[in-house]
């Protein structure tokens, strides 16, 4: 077969220029990069072999050699696991296969360290290697095949693949180093790098030295060693190299579970938020092994989605090992072992939680979204999650848990009141707030999409022997009556619109306004807007509507009732002029713009944009007569 030759995906071209020009600070990780892939890819046939034992081909010991040529300047890496096909080779290595492609570039941001993370997350660790090299071979052959191929580029655009009739199985990485890189053939530098990185991988990793050809790591699993063994530092490269990330972990669970089921946790929870922690399928990434030998990393049961920010390793003893995806999903074992996992990492967020020095609102930012999902789907342990939950809150800047809310709760207030949106800022802003905020009561901000969910599925919050219910301040029926008024509150009823010109008013502008509206009344919650919309009381949220309507699941826009605020100059004048003149033209705007004034304030668009840019044009122009 002649040779191919291939342009690279354009966004592969670009991740090239990026690793060539801008991650020269951490060269050295192209050797981990490349040492963790040959772990994986020895994983990968081991596994296979359970079912296929002759894709082993009398080459069962797993190992992975590093062999400097210093006479020809290149560095090998080779290991005889699983090896890649003609198309694999084409499309791991001249493509990003994986999804997200677009956010990955997107999210590039020039800062070498910050960069190299994600280059790591998304899983093309393999373009490393060009930091180092400015020619990149790689020869293979997948298991099980006959002939092998060779991918050879310089990274500039192109790459060639040839046949090799003669390749040994799995892959061999040649990189033909840059004069500046030459100090990776030495043998003191790649063993001190590979201790550092890869120690922790569980098949031996060998250096051809001259005549000598020795392991340079302890090429045992991690999680088998006692903890007293293992330091901090091992720890952190193991997460490194089991999350693909470069961040530190936040928090390290390394247990072993005896009894009923034997089974060895090593769990991690990042520091930083992955790229996919919230893409579509929702996939955890904790790797199941059965006795030492890779399995899955895509086991749905083995945690629940809203744990999926969790990453590391579980070795179980009681699983069959050629147990396949089908039996993981209903079997008994395993779903023991879902129960303690989840036990476990609940429970350490719970230490986290009340440890002061434990960066608890560091890990909510990065996770909180992810973790309230837990609330609404695991009725079980729903108590427990909600402890865990903290909140933003109009008390202030900080995080607030739901018992330190009702430990603040006025005389009189008996709901846990809420109000959703998308973003905090607007939030703290909104019309709907003000009657709250003019009495002292503390209401939560809620800003994620679950929100809109949890909160109407719990209902109420146990606090000792009470239950306090959750209430949205954006229902009409949300009551301040009940909360004893501050200072000055009878004052500001006397400055209200008189009630006959405010009952007057009111009927204009239902008039005006039809069935744009549901209701038009009086409030009790603005102090300083003029007007606000709301929702009846049982009805579907705004925002919730507005989420609904971006994702196409509704495309019907509900009616919403008007509040005015019979204290705002606005109002009085307004209703003043309809006693005297009674309704018209101007009346008939005013109602419109007061609509659409509610309706920005609640970030939607006038309904008509154009008739509203006239309406404002009109009432400026009469304002200079």
């Amino acid at each position: 077969m002649a040779e191919e030759k291939r342009q690279f995906q354009a966004e592969v071209g670009k991740l090239l220029d990026i690793v060539v020009h801008s991650l020269y600070s951490n060269k050295e990780i192209f050797l981990r990069e490349l040492i963790s892939n040959a772990s994986d890819s020895c994983d990968r046939l081991r596994y296979a072999a359970v079912t296929e034992p002759d894709l082993l081909a009398g080459d069962a010991d797993f190992q992975i050699r590093l062999v400097p040529d210093k006479d020809a300047g290149t560095l090998t890496i080779a290991d005889n696991g699983l090896g890649m096909s003609h198309d694999e080779l084409i499309a791991n290595l001249g493509t990003i296969a994986k999804s997200g492609t677009a956010e990955f570039l997107g999210r590039l941001t020039g800062d070498a360290k910050k960069d190299v993370s994600l280059i790591g997350q998304f899983g093309v660790g393999f373009y490393s290697a060009f930091m180092v090299a400015e020619q990149v071979t790689v020869v293979s052959r997948k298991a099980g095949e006959a002939k092998g191929w060779r991918w050879s580029s310089d990274g500039k655009g192109e790459f060639t693949v040839a046949e090799v009739p003669e390749a040994a199985r799995g892959a061999a990485i040649t990189l033909t180093l840059r004069e500046a890189d030459k100090e990776f053939l030495d043998p003191f530098r790649l063993k001190a790098i590979v201790k550092r990185y890869s120690d922790h991988i569980a098949i031996p990793v060998r250096l051809k030295d001259g005549e000598a050809d020795e392991a340079i790591n302890s090429a045992s699993a991690l999680w088998t060693r006692p903890k007293a063994e293992i330091t901090a530092e091992q720890y952190k490269e193991f997460y490194h190299h089991v999350a693909h990330a470069f961040d530190e972990p936040w928090a390290t669970l390394h247990y072993k579970a005896e009894g009923a089921i034997e089974y060895t946790g090593l769990l991690f929870v990042p520091s930083s938020k992955p790229f996919d922690i919230f893409h579509p399928d929702r996939k955890q990434h904790v790797k199941l092994y059965v006795r030492r030998v890779f399995i899955t990393d895509d086991c749905e049961e083995l945690l629940p989605p809203y744990l999926r920010f969790v990453r590391g390793v579980v070795d179980s003893q009681d699983l069959p090992l050629n147990v396949s995806r089908e039996m993981l999903q209903h079997n008994p074992v395993l779903a023991k072992i879902r129960t303690g996992l989840v036990k476990r990492v609940l429970g350490e967020l719970k230490k986290k939680a009340e440890d002061a020095e434990g960066g608890y609102a560091a890990f909510w930012d990065a996770f909180g979204a992810v973790l309230k999902e837990g609330i609404y789907e695991d009725y079980e342990r729903r108590d427990e999650i909600l402890d865990l939950c903290r909140f933003r809150s109009t008390a202030g800047d900080g995080l607030v848990t739901l018992a330190e809310y009702v430990g603040r709760m006025k005389d009189g207030q008996e709901a846990i009141y809420t109000i959703t949106g998308d973003d905090l800022a607007a939030l703290r802003q909104s019309p709907q707030l003000e009657g709250f905020v003019a009495k002292g009561v503390e209401v939560l901000l809620l800003t994620d999409p679950i929100d809109e969910f949890w909160v109407s599925a719990v209902g109420k919050y146990k606090a000792g022997d009470r239950e306090i219910e959750f209430r949205s301040v954006a229902a009409a029926g949300a009551d301040l009556g009940k909360v004893q008024a501050p200072e000055g509150a009878d004052k500001a009823k006397a400055d209200e619109a008189p009630a006959d010109e405010l009952t007057i008013l009111i009927e204009a502008l239902k008039q005006a306004l039809g069935e744009k509206v549901k209701d038009v009344r009086a409030s009790e919650r603005l102090t300083e807007s003029a007007v606000c919309l709301v929702a009846a009381e049982g009805e579907m949220s705004m925002h919730l509507e507005k989420l609904l309507r971006a994702h196409g699941q509704t495309d019907k826009e509900r009616p919403r009732i008007l509040e005015i605020n019979p204290r705002h100059r606005l109002i009085k004048g307004l209703a003043a002029r309809v006693k005297t003149a009674g309704t018209g033209p101007e009346i008939e705007d005013a109602a419109a713009l007061l609509l659409d004034q509610a309706r920005i304030v609640e970030g939607e668009p006038p309904a008509d944009p154009v008739a509203f840019a006239r309406r404002v044009v009109a009432v400026m122009e009469r304002g200079l007569v």
